[in-house]
This record gives structure tokens, C-alpha cells and sequence, in this order.
């Protein structure tokens, strides 16, 4: 491993045997409490997730989805825990609208990140539940401080959501979003997690909570209902894989759009990437053009995975991956459209313990706060998942009644050929996940640099078409020549919260004994370590 780091940072790798890294440090340090009290990695994910959605209600709140990927002695093992459609909702619903509501209540899907909770403390978790609870708890009912990034974040919420039902209650103190440093209390978060805790999940689904949560969707003409929250359960999925150089890459399988992280990674291994310097233009085109053809399969293909037209198996067969890395041109930037396969917001965190066991976590409300809806004196602010159905008649992600949508939100996770754990990792940050998992792979797997460097190098990101956004650090002979070749570049300043997501790194040292961490200066997390 390379232990320098070339890129502008203040920040330094972090080593332990023990580990967490989130993108916000209050959440870090009660996912490091869990590990002190005798607690494995999963309890120390589940603590830090409780506790995002309290001190980071920008990406995450108790009405978001989650998924999962835990490296246990059996094996790893994937969690889906995203919600579906209610059941009443029909693409007649959504009649003359051009696309999927951005927010509002029907923007909203059956929240799983309570599921997911308590699914993983209940197959893996060492102590009890309500104990992962009592740091969340805690900071909601007594407060905390907020955090820099957060509160610049919370003030663009409030611009484009302070309209919504029961948003200015619950996130707005006297009229307005509270600013880096001031203190932030929600005695409703606090009740609702206690209840939560109190009856490992059943409130929220089929107790007074799912109540109040439909009676609240009713007043405002919304479709969910009792039922609906009733029905949901969380999945154990498994994953879906891509060797990449001496590693082999893992996702969840769709509805999330992992696997166009694991298309582009083939493409790129069977270009032979790694000739060039990681930072050199004709690694950075490659990678480009190879995002682009897998996101061009991803937006016409992935879907539920009970609705998709063609499998992942086929979407991932080494023979149409050869196929589609056959289009791209070394030296000139190409506009593709989706190949024919043959038959055949956010928050992320990472947690690592002494015995081995790595967790891959990630929740998101999707665009920041997600739809704006609050239910009233609970805390709870619901997702706007639903977003992500089209409304193309016939289309495998066409909208539809107890249908998942296609999902932005993915964990990601390595192991080494042999199948032995190796790296937890994640970017969130919309689109810009599988963007940022292939980025990852390539600078942590093929080019050995370290977690924290990871994080810290510039980015691109596809926009569509020849269109890509690079941020600021890039080398300028680079830009001048990927211009050159036909890319349409744009420089996007700033800290690229939004744009360029958010990573969160944590691998495997040598036979196990210790791991390195990252996490990312673009939000306001941190690595701990013991």
C-alpha cells in the first residue's frame, strides 16, 4: 500500500483494530462506544445509523432506506431494506406528469431503515437493541451542536422544503435552520426512537407509530396506509460480484444501481487499465467511457428485480462486458445508448472489529431531506424514493403498487480471490455512487493507494451524453486533452458535497489484525479507531 497521499488534505489515514467511519463524527464516536462496551461491528453500524439520522437529518432521517453488506465468519451477506410502492399506487395516479414527484407525499415509499436495524442486531448483533439506541436518543432529546457542512446543507433544505407538511415544526426553530455551532434539540426523534427501541421495530410498523405515520398520509390525500407499512420486510439478498485486478468487488443486486459499478469495472478490466498512472488522462478517459456505457444499461434496464427484463448474471457476463468495452475509443469520447444483453443527500458509513467482522452501511432519504414530509411531533422525516420510478408505459421501472424503484443508495465491499474480507466502502452522494465506487476500486484495488488518499483525489463524474464534471483539482493538461478528445468538461468549484458525494474507506491490513480508514473532507465525518 502507498501511504502518501498527493492531494491538498489535512487529513491522514487512520489505523486500528478496531474501527468506525461516518460522515459525521457525533455518529462516529457512538459507533466506537458500541465497540468499548462489547459490542461487534454491526452493533457499532447500527448505533452510528441511529445516530445520522439525528445529527445529520441533511442525508438521513428514521423514514429513510438502507442497505447492507456484513462479512461474517460464514461468509457476507447482503440486506435489502429498501421500501416499495404503496399499494395503491397505479401510473394512472401520476397521469399527466412528465416524471415522478421530486417531494410532497407522493414522492413517498414505505421507509426500511428501521428494518434494517433490526434485522442485522437481530442475525448478528452482540448487544441489546435498545442499548444501540441510547446515544441517538440522547442527542435528540438533549441536543447537539450542528456541524458546518450539515447546517449550510439544512439552510438549502429549508429554501426547497419548508413548505412540505410538518417540515418547519420539526427542522425549523423559530423559523428558520439552525446554524453551525447552535444547538439542536427534537424531543419528538427522541420519543420515537425510544419507541422503536422499546419494541424492536413493531411501532414503526404495526404499532402506534404506522398509525400516526398513515393517519398523516390520509389527511394530506396521500396513498400509504397501514397496510402497507404492515407488509413491508427487509430481504437478505445476498450480492452480486465482479472480479477487479487481485480483488473481486461486491454490490447488492437491484434495485440498486451497484451493478453499473460492477459493469464498468469489467469493461475496465478487460481494457487492461492500470498501464498508466492513475491520474493520467488515458486511465481517467477509460473510466469515463466506461461509466457511461454501464449507466446507459443501468437507466434502461434495472429496476425491482421481479420486474427487470433481462438479469443481472446477463447484465454482468463477461462475454457482453468484452462486447461493450470493445465501443469505447482510446481517444475519443463517444455518446452511448444501452446495449442488447444476450439470454444467459445520503449517508454511508463503514465499522470493523478485532474479530474480523466489516459492515458496509448506507441510508439515505435520497435528495437531502427527501420529500420535506415530517409526521407530526415524531421526528420522522420520510424519504422521496418513489422519485425514482419513471412513467414509461411497460418500462421495468414504470411505477406501480408494492413495486421497489430503482434505488441510487448502494454499499460496496471487497474481498480478496480467496473470498477473505478485505475493504468496506462506500460514496454517497445520488448518481454519483456508482461513479464514486468505481473511482474507489480503481485507486484502493489497482493502484494501491491508501483509504484517506482515495478520498481525498479529485473526481469526475458523467452527466450525460459526452458531458462530465471534473472538480477543481484536476491536473489542467489533463482537462485541456480530455477536451481535446471530445469530452464536454465542466469544472465544478466548491467542496462537492452534492456533485461528488461523500466517501468512507475502511480495509483490511495484511492477515487481518488491523485496518486502515478514510473518510471524506467534503463532509464533516471522521475516522475512530482504537
Amino acid at each position: 500500500m502507498n501511504w502518501t497521499n498527493p492531494y491538498p488534505s489535512s487529513r491522514s489515514a487512520v489505523l486500528g483494530r478496531n474501527m468506525v467511519s461516518t460522515s459525521q463524527p457525533l455518529a462516529a464516536q457512538a459507533g466506537l462506544a458500541m465497540l468499548q462496551a462489547g459490542g461487534n461491528a454491526v452493533d457499532a453500524a447500527i448505533a452510528a445509523a441511529m445516530v445520522l439520522t439525528v445529527v445529520e437529518p441533511t442525508g438521513c432521517g428514521i423514514g429513510s432506506d438502507a442497505f447492507a453488506i456484513v462479512s461474517a465468519p460464514d461468509g457476507l451477506h447482503g440486506l435489502n431494506a429498501s421500501g416499495r410502492a404503496p399499494a395503491a399506487w397505479t401510473p394512472d395516479r401520476f397521469k399527466g406528469l412528465d416524471a415522478m414527484p421530486q417531494k410532497g407525499w407522493d414522492s413517498v415509499t414505505v421507509p426500511g431503515a428501521v428494518s434494517a436495524w433490526v434485522a442485522l442486531s437481530r442475525r448478528f448483533g452482540k448487544l441489546p437493541f435498545r442499548q444501540l439506541a441510547q446515544p441517538a436518543i440522547q442527542y435528540a432529546r438533549d441536543g447537539f451542536a450542528v456541524s458546518p457542512i450539515i447546517a449550510r446543507l439544512w439552510e438549502l433544505g429549508r429554501i426547497k422544503l419548508g413548505d412540505q407538511p410538518g417540515f418547519a415544526e420539526c427542522f425549523l426553530p423559530g423559523g428558520r435552520a439552525p446554524r453551525a455551532g447552535e444547538i439542536f434539540r427534537s424531543a419528538g426523534h427522541a420519543d420515537t426512537l425510544e419507541a422503536i427501541a422499546d419494541t424492536e421495530g413493531e411501532a414503526f410498523y404495526r404499532g402506534d407509530i404506522a398509525k400516526r405515520i398513515a393517519a398523516h398520509a390520509r389527511a394530506h390525500g396521500a396513498a400509504l396506509t397501514e397496510d402497507d407499512l404492515a407488509a413491508h420486510q427487509p430481504d437478505w439478498c445476498g450480492t452480486i460480484s465482479q472480479r477487479f485486478h487481485d480483488a473481486v468487488v461486491h454490490e447488492i443486486p437491484p434495485n440498486g444501481q451497484g451493478i453499473a459499478a460492477l459493469m464498468a469495472l469489467g469493461m475496465l478490466q478487460e481494457l487492461g487499465v492500470g498501464d498508466h498512472p492513475v491520474d493520467d488522462v488515458e486511465t481517467v478517459h477509460l473510466s469515463i467511457e466506461a461509466m457511461k456505457l454501464a449507466l446507459a444499461d443501468v437507466y434502461q434496464y434495472n429496476a425491482d428485480i421481479d420486474h427487470m427484463e433481462v438479469t443481472p448474471k446477463e447484465l454482468l457476463d463477461s462475454g457482453y462486458l468484452a462486447e461493450r468495452a470493445r465501443l469505447i475509443d482510446r481517444r475519443q469520447a463517444i455518446d452511448p445508448g444501452h446495449g442488447i444483453p444476450r439470454p444467459g443527500g445520503t449517508v454511508y458509513l463503514a465499522a470493523a472489529d478485532a474479530s474480523g467482522m466489516m459492515v458496509s452501511f448506507i441510508q439515505s432519504n435520497y435528495m437531502g431531506f427527501g420529500s420535506g414530509v415530517v409526521v407530526p411531533g415524531t421526528g420522522i422525516s420520510l424519504q422521496n424514493r418513489g422519485h425514482g420510478f419513471n412513467l414509461k408505459p411497460g418500462h421495468a421501472n414504470e411505477v406501480g403498487g408494492g413495486k421497489r424503484p430503482s434505488h441510487t443508495i448502494i454499499p460496496a465491499f471487497a474481498t480478496g480471490l480467496d473470498g477473505s474480507p478485505l475493504m468496506a466502502f462506500g460514496v454517497m452522494g445520488g448518481p454519483m455512487q456508482s461513479q464514486g465506487h468505481v473511482q474507489m476500486s480503481l485507486r484502493v484495488l489497482r493502484y494501491g493507494q491508501n483509504p484517506q488518499a482515495a478520498a481525498d483525489a479529485p473526481r469526475w463524474r458523467v452527466t450525460g451524453g459526452k458531458g462530465v464534471a471534473l472538480e477543481p483539482g484536476f491536473d489542467p493538461a489533463v482537462i485541456e486533452e480530455l477536451k481535446r478528445r471530445g469530452h464536454e468538461v465542466t469544472i465544478e468549484p466548491g467542496d462537492g458535497v452534492f456533485a461528488f458525494g461523500g466517501a468512507q474507506l475502511i480495509k483490511r491490513l495484511g492477515a487481518g489484525e488491523a485496518y486502515v480508514g478514510g473518510s471524506d473532507p467534503r463532509k464533516d465525518g471522521q475516522v475512530v479507531a482504537y
